[in-house]
């Protein structure tokens, strides 16, 4: 199957992502806020286009099976995921206005036109591909840090948006939907896309920390 080469391909850089200073910072405790604060704002971004993605690669494709499901996916991320993060904003007093004075990072940036690139190159099948990593990457490491969890509240919060039934049912369903998309003729393609996303997953961390800017 195609998610089964392509979770073979990204075991180093998703390897990495899961030892990365943030991911391990966030389980200790010891991630400044200032840096989840600016990495929660980046997150806001890269999930508005994200949910995009969706919508725009239902209206492409002709099954519509896929579209329901891209439609759904789009419209849980609205209800769940980035509704959590505006409660995560209101808990950090993360305002409005300092949302607005916070600029899209080169690496977010670069993410989020990736996502456009693989649905404009490779229609339906490319946006699924480089959509997937995201949902898959990160109910692994909700997962593994649910076995320890943290010591603050908020960043417990986080772990448990990853590890939560509804979440990795829904990456199931994603892991599914790749999996009828992928074609023998497409593959190659959707690997190359899949592993992209992948080394970005892995960047995000970094331009979190770094608090990155142009």
């Amino acid at each position: 199957m195609f998610t089964d080469q392509a979770h073979a391909a990204t075991q180093t850089s998703w390897a990495a992502s899961k030892k990365h200073p943030f991911i391990q910072q966030l389980q200790a405790g010891t991630l400044p806020a200032a840096t989840f604060r600016y990495y929660l704002i980046q997150d806001h971004y890269y999930l508005q286009e994200f949910a995009k993605v969706h919508d725009l690669a239902a209206d492409q494709t002709t099954d519509d099976q896929v579209a329901r499901q891209l439609r759904a996916g789009a419209q849980s991320l609205r209800d769940g995921e980035m509704a959590i993060r505006q409660t995560f904003f209101k808990d950090l007093n993360v305002t409005t206005d300092e949302i607005v004075a916070t600029a899209m990072a080169p690496t977010g940036y670069a993410y989020t036109s990736h996502l456009y690139r693989a649905l404009t190159t490779n229609g339906t099948a490319g946006a699924v591909a480089a959509l997937l990593p995201c949902y898959w990457l990160y109910a692994e490491i909700g997962t593994e840090l649910a076995q320890q969890g943290s010591p603050v509240p908020i960043y417990q919060a986080w772990i448990d948006t990853y590890n939560a039934d509804d979440y990795t049912g829904e990456m199931s369903d994603q892991l599914a939907l790749a999996n009828r998309v992928a074609t023998p003729s497409n593959t190659d393609a959707l690997l190359n896309i899949f592993e992209k996303s992948s080394w970005y997953e892995l960047h995000f961390w970094q331009m979190a920390l770094d608090h990155e800017t142009w």
